[in-house]
C-alpha cells in the first residue's frame, strides 16, 4: 500500500499593503482567503515563504514606494508577489525587479492566491484554522472600510483609475450590507464607506432592488445609507461626487443616522479649469446646495481635496478658487500640486505651470484653508462632543476622534486622565 505524501503544514505569507483605502481592503480579502486556507501570516520578511506586495501605481511618488517595497521585498526574501495598480503594467515591474514570482492587477484575488499556492505549498486541513467572523483586518477592531464598488465611470484628465481598475462595477446591496452587519457583530464601532465615486453606487445596476430583511431596498446611495444608519455606528461616507440625490442624504445626517461628514473631491473651483479637467463645473450651485446643506444640518463637516497648478491655470482662475474657498468655508480640506501621471491625458494640455508658481499657490491655499481650519476650531471651544477612542496609553492618556475626524486623514483628540477608557470605546 502506497504511503499519501504528507502536505507541509506552517506555510508563512508576508503582506505589504500600499496606496488607499481601497487598497487597503483589497489586502483585507486577500489576506482572509489566504487565512481560511491555513496559511499563518508573517509580520516580518524572514522566515515567509512568500511575501505579497499590494502597490500602488496612481502618480510618480507613489509609483517609486512601490518600486521601493517590491525591490526591499526581494533583498529581503527573494520570494515575491506583486499585485495591485502597478500590477497592470508587469513589464515595468519586471524592469524594476525581473525575478518576481508573478505579477497580477487589482482586483485579481484568486489569482493571487493561486500565485501563493504555487510559492508555499498550502497547509494541511485549512479549515481547522479560525477566521475571524469580520474576516482579517489592517485596520483596528472598531474601525472598518466597507468597499461598496470597484472602477469609475468618469474620465477626469488628470486620472487613470479607469485604466487602472475599470469602469464602475457595484456590489449587490444585500452583499454590502451582509458585510457591514458581520463587521458590526464583531465589533466595529465606525463603518467607512469607500468607493472611486460613492455617488453612483448601483449606476451600473440600474439601482436594481433586492428583499432586505423585510423589505425592498435598491442598490443606490441613498437606500444603502439609510439601510447603514440602522446598525447604530458611526457611518462616514467618503469620495462623494455632489451629484443632485446627494441633497437626500443630509437630512439623514441631521436625523443622527449617519455621521455629518461628506467627503467630496472638488478639485477646483474655477469653470475653465473644471471643464479642462473635465469635470462639473457649475461651482455656484454648489456652493447655494452646500449653504442649503447647513441649513438642514448645521453641524455638518465638509472635507475635500483640491489641485492647483493645472495644465492652463491662471492667475486669475487660482484667485477664483481663493474667493471660492472663502465662500465655501470647508472643514477639512487637503491640496496637491499638480503633477503628471504616466497615461494621463492632461500630459498633453498645452500651458504647463512652471514649479515655483505652482509652489507659491500652494503655499497661499494652504494659508487661507489654515485660517479657515483655525476659525473653525475656536468655535468648538468649550463644546461638548463624543469622541471614539483610537489608542489609550500606558500613563492614563488617550487618543480618540469626534464625527469631524476620519482615521489618519483628519484631526485627533488627545486626553488625559483617561483611566478606564478601551480602545473602541
Amino acid at each position: 500500500m502506497n504511503t499519501p505524501e504528507k502536505i507541509p503544514s506552517g506555510s508563512r505569507v508576508g503582506f505589504v499593503s500600499l496606496g488607499c483605502p481601497k487598497a487597503l481592503v483589497d489586502s483585507e480579502r486577500i489576506l482572509t482567503k489566504l487565512r481560511s486556507e491555513g496559511y499563518e501570516i508573517a509580520a516580518e520578511y524572514a522566515g515567509s515563504d512568500v511575501v505579497i506586495v499590494n502597490t500602488c501605481g496612481f502618480i510618480d511618488s507613489a509609483k517609486e514606494e512601490s518600486f521601493s517595497a517590491i525591490k526591499e521585498a526581494m533583498n529581503e526574501n527573494g520570494k515575491v508577489i506583486v499585485t495591485g495598480c502597478l500590477g497592470v503594467d508587469e513589464g515595468v515591474v519586471r524592469e524594476v525587479a525581473p525575478d518576481v514570482l508573478a505579477v497580477t492587477g487589482p482586483q485579481q484575488y484568486e489569482q493571487v492566491v493561486s500565485e501563493v499556492h504555487k510559492a508555499a505549498p498550502q497547509p494541511h486541513e485549512p479549515y481547522v484554522h479560525l477566521v475571524p467572523p469580520a474576516g482579517l483586518k489592517l485596520t483596528p477592531r472598531h474601525y472598518s472600510y466597507v468597499k461598496i464598488s470597484e472602477g469609475c465611470n468618469h474620465r477626469c484628465k488628470f486620472c487613470i483609475i479607469p485604466s487602472l481598475r475599470g469602469d464602475l462595477a457595484s456590489r449587490p446591496i444585500r452583499a454590502v450590507l451582509r458585510e457591514a452587519e458581520k463587521l458590526v457583530e464583531a465589533g466595529t464601532s465606525e463603518l467607512m464607506i469607500i468607493s472611486q465615486d460613492t455617488s453612483a453606487y448601483g449606476l451600473d445596476l440600474k439601482h436594481q432592488t433586492e428583499k432586505w430583511k423585510d423589505h425592498d431596498i435598491r442598490a443606490h446611495m441613498t437606500d444603502l445609507a439609510e439601510a447603514l444608519g440602522d446598525l447604530d455606528v458611526w457611518v462616514r461616507l467618503h469620495y462623494v461626487y455632489p451629484y443632485p440625490h446627494v441633497d437626500d442624504v443630509i437630512p439623514l445626517m441631521a436625523e443622527g443616522k449617519i455621521l455629518p461628514y461628506l467627503d467630496i473631491p472638488f478639485q477646483h473651483a474655477s469653470p475653465k479649469v473644471l471643464r479642462a479637467m473635465r469635470r462639473p463645473a457649475n461651482d455656484a450651485k454648489v456652493l447655494e446646495r452646500i449653504k442649503k446643506w447647513r441649513t438642514i444640518c448645521p453641524e455638518i463637516v465638509i472635507r475635500s481635496t483640491f489641485i492647483v497648478g493645472f495644465p492652463g491655470e491662471t492667475e486669475e482662475d487660482f484667485q477664483y478658487l481663493m474667493d471660492w474657498m472663502e465662500e465655501a468655508q470647508l472643514d477639512r480640506v487637503g491640496c496637491f500640486k499638480y503633477e503628471a501621471v504616466e497615461g494621463a491625458v492632461a500630459n498633453e494640455l498645452p500651458d504647463p505651470v512652471p514649479e515655483d508658481v505652482k509652489q507659491d499657490r500652494w503655499n497661499r491655499f494652504m494659508a487661507v484653508s489654515q485660517k479657515i481650519s483655525a476659525d473653525k476650531l475656536k468655535k468648538r471651544v468649550g463644546m461638548e462632543m463624543a469622541v471614539l477612542i483610537d489608542s489609550v496609553d500606558d500613563s492614563g492618556g488617550a487618543t480618540g476622534r469626534t464625527y469631524a475626524d476620519a482615521p489618519e486623514i483628519d484631526g485627533q483628540v488627545h486626553l488625559n486622565g483617561a483611566e478606564g477608557l478601551s480602545e473602541g470605546t
